[in-house]
Parts: structure tokens; C-alpha cells; sequence
């Protein structure tokens, strides 16, 4: 399929600069200094804790959003407002308050379950994608406040969207469909960018670089490709004719922050570590339980340097958060869940060392990764748990559930705990 490179030069170098460039130059205009947002994150989990449902025992939820009635496939936080954005079973997206539930926008106009939602990096967008194939954007309107938001464009390609990923420093979208391929959309415009062709299967995953300057995405058949945006063409590929590379289809991808590293595992437990810069498979890592696919894959910072190989974490259906030293390729804990492992998130700085796990056992779980600790046990759903994000600086988690709510809670132990 041919790209429309030509319709958004200028725009596009803005984004995806020269080799030897880093995007982190992108200027973040509307960022607050750090001691401003933790002063606002406290702020806001004060309000929090005095809205909140049960305070112990079975749900020490802080707040619920039921609005969803059926299953909440995906929620996402803003990057820095007390708001989260849900999509779920009922075709239905929402921009809502984390501190009372209060719904800020509903977010119609899909016609069958929305399964993708995410910000874009500066908060001033958001996005929905469903199985029906439609991708949805909305935009603030104003610079006083975060409570009014207007539809914007909708983007159509994908046969049925699978994931949806903003560039970390930029307004570019990504999205992976069921049909084998790859969109990539210049926004406020709305422009194509380029249309990759390169799976044979459902490109279930995928993720830019942290350093914003390539993408790894991996399909239903197996098949990791490594690209640059700017190119249609693969800067290289790995596929399960090499036996050294047979996952049984590819389900998850975790990228390191130097961008050096991907782990990708499988649907039949595999694991496999790549260089990103050689294009070579490296280890092969084997925690988990044969048979049991990997739901989910992050980096985490245990050092507060961010630098080298780094530490990731894997989690499966056989209910194991696993935590890799990829300097030594050495699993240094194993910790358990009673049900699959559906998410993980990594606790931004300076706590890097928490990861926040999530399962179909309904709860979610709050671990120091540097001794395998478990601080807090999240609870409050009826059902299995099937997305999570962290807020307000990583001081609340917010979870999506099967049982058709979203709750919020305080990502670490409390003096009423």
C-alpha cells in the first residue's frame, strides 16, 4: 500500500527527526515542574481518599465507575489530570473524574466494543479504537480546564483494531488491525503517515521506541518487525522459519529505555530477548509454564539510572509475574497470582521499583520488584481485571473489569491498610 509521505513532510520531520537526533528535544511547553505535579498528585489523592467506597477487607477501592454495565476492555489515565478514559463491551467510550466518577464526555460513535483507549503524550487528546474498526479522536476545547472535549476526526483503515499506541513525545498514532496491517496517522490533521504491510497475521502488539525514532510490532503468526516510521519497508524481521524464533504467535512486547532491547513473548509461554541495534535474537528466557501464553510485558528501573540492558517483567496465564535481570539474563523473582496475569505497570520515577500487576483472580497487586515483596492487594471487582493504568504520578492505580467497572486505588499501602 502506498503512503502519503508527501502530504505531511514538514509536519512529519517535526516528529521523527534525523538519525542522530533525539525526540526528547520535542519541547513539552505544557509540562509543570516536578515538585508542582507531586504537590497536585497529593492534593488530588487527599479528595480521593475522602470520596472513596469500602476502606478495608474485600474492597478498599477508593472510587468505582460503573457506567460501562458490561465488560471494561481498556482504561487509561491522563497524564496529568485526576481523569481517566474507558472503553467498553458496550460500544462505549468515557472521559471521566477518578476523584467522584462524575462522566466529563461520553464518548459514542463506535458500533461494537471499544477494546483500545489512550492519551495522547501532552493530554490535549484522546483516542478509542473498536472492533469495528473505527478510530475516534477528541480534543480539549480551551486552555482553562480539562472538562470540555470535542469530537475531532475519525480515522478508518484498520479492518479491526487490535492496539493503539500515541508517540511519546509527539501526535502521531499508531494502530495495528486484524488484517495484517499497520497505520500510522499525523494528528491534529488526520493524515496518513504511512500504511505498513509486512504480518500475514493479526498484528496484535506493538510499541514505538522509547526514544520515539522507530516501531516494533509483532503479529498473530509470529512475525517481529522492526521499522522505521519514515520507511515502509522493514528494517529487519524475524520469523518462526528461523526455529530459534518459534513462539506459537507473538502476544506481547516490552522495549527497554535505551531503546537496545525487546522482549516478545508468546502464546505458548516462550520468551525471547532482542537487539534492537543488531537485529538478533540474544536469550531466550524460560519462567513460565509451558502452554500458557504471555499477557503482558514491562521495563522497570531498579537502579533510578535507566540505563543498560535493564530489568523486565513477564507476566502469563499461569497466574507468574516474572523479573528479569537481561544484564545476566537471570530470573531473580517469581511472584504468583492466583488467576492470569492480564496487565503490568511500571511505577514512574522515583519509585521505579514498583510494579503493579493485574489478574483474572479480580485483584490487582502492588509488589517491590527489588525483593519480590507484596505492599498492597487491590480489591473491589466481581470479575477478572482486564486493564490497568497508573494516574496522578503513579499515586492511583485505575482498573477496567469484566465485572463492567472501573475502580481506583491507592497504588501503595495506607495508614488505614
Amino acid at each position: 500500500m502506498a503512503s502519503h509521505e508527501g502530504e505531511i513532510d514538514e509536519d512529519y520531520e517535526e516528529q521523527f527527526i534525523n538519525e542522530d537526533d533525539v525526540l526528547a528535544e520535542v519541547p513539552d511547553d505544557g509540562d509543570v515542574p516536578m515538585d508542582e505535579d507531586e504537590d497536585e498528585a497529593g492534593d488530588t489523592l487527599g479528595d480521593l481518599s475522602n470520596a472513596g467506597a469500602s476502606g478495608s477487607g474485600e474492597d478498599n477501592s477508593l472510587q468505582a465507575f460503573p457506567n460501562h454495565g458490561s465488560s471494561v476492555f481498556a482504561v487509561a489515565a491522563h497524564p496529568t489530570e485526576p481523569l481517566a478514559v474507558s472503553g467498553g463491551e458496550d460500544d462505549l467510550g468515557y472521559v471521566w473524574d477518578i476523584t467522584d466518577g462524575e462522566v466529563i464526555v461520553k464518548l459514542t460513535g463506535h458500533t461494537d466494543s471499544v477494546t483500545s483507549v489512550g492519551w495522547s503524550s501532552d493530554g490535549e487528546m484522546v483516542a478509542t479504537g473498536g472492533m469495528d474498526g473505527k478510530i475516534r479522536i477528541w480534543r480539549r476545547v480551551g486552555t482553562e480546564n480539562y472538562r470540555t472535549w470535542e469530537f475531532l476526526t475519525q480515522l478508518d483503515g484498520p479492518d479491526e483494531v487490535m492496539f493503539l499506541r500515541w508517540h511519546p513525545k509527539g501526535t502521531v498514532l499508531l494502530a495495528g488491525s486484524n488484517d495484517s496491517t499497520l497505520w500510522l496517522w499525523q494528528l491534529p490533521s488526520g493524515n496518513t503517515m504511512q500504511v505498513f504491510a509486512g504480518h500475514t497475521g493479526a498484528v496484535q502488539c506493538g510499541e514505538f521506541t522509547p526514544d520515539g525514532k522507530r516501531i516494533v510490532t509483532a503479529c498473530a503468526d509470529g512475525v517481529l518487525i522492526y521499522w522505521d516510521p519514515r520507511s515502509p519497508n522493514p528494517v529487519f524481521k524475524l520469523t518462526p522459519g528461523d526455529a530459534r524464533f518459534e513462539l506459537d504467535g507473538i502476544t506481547s512486547i516490552g522495549i527497554n529505555p535505551s531503546s537496545t532491547l525487546a522482549v516478545v513473548g508468546g502464546a505458548a509461554g516462550g520468551l525471547r530477548v532482542i537487539s534492537l541495534n543488531k537485529g538478533e535474537i540474544i536469550s531466550t528466557l524460560g519462567g513460565h509454564t509451558e502452554g500458557e501464553s504471555i499477557e503482558a510485558i514491562q521495563f522497570i528501573d531498579l537502579t533510578g539510572s535507566n540505563t543498560g540492558a535493564g530489568v523486565a517483567v513477564t507476566g502469563a496465564t499461569d497466574g507468574k509475574v516474572c523479573i528479569w535481570d537481561l544484564t545476566t539474563m537471570r530470573l531473580r523473582a517469581t511472584l504468583e497470582h492466583g488467576d492470569a496475569v492480564t496487565t503490568l505497570l511500571a511505577h514512574p520515577a522515583p519509585k521505579g521499583y514498583l510494579v503493579i500487576s493485574a489478574s483474572a483472580d479480580k485483584t490487582l497487586c502492588t509488589w517491590d520488584a527489588r525483593t519480590g515483596t507484596l505492599l498492597r492487594k487491590h480489591q473491589g471487582h466481581q470479575g477478572a481485571v482486564l486493564g490497568a493504568t497508573l494516574g496522578l504520578q503513579g499515586s492511583v492505580v485505575i482498573s477496567a473489569g469484566d465485572d463492567g467497572a472501573c475502580l481506583v486505588f491507592t497504588t501503595e499501602a495506607t495508614e488505614d491498610d
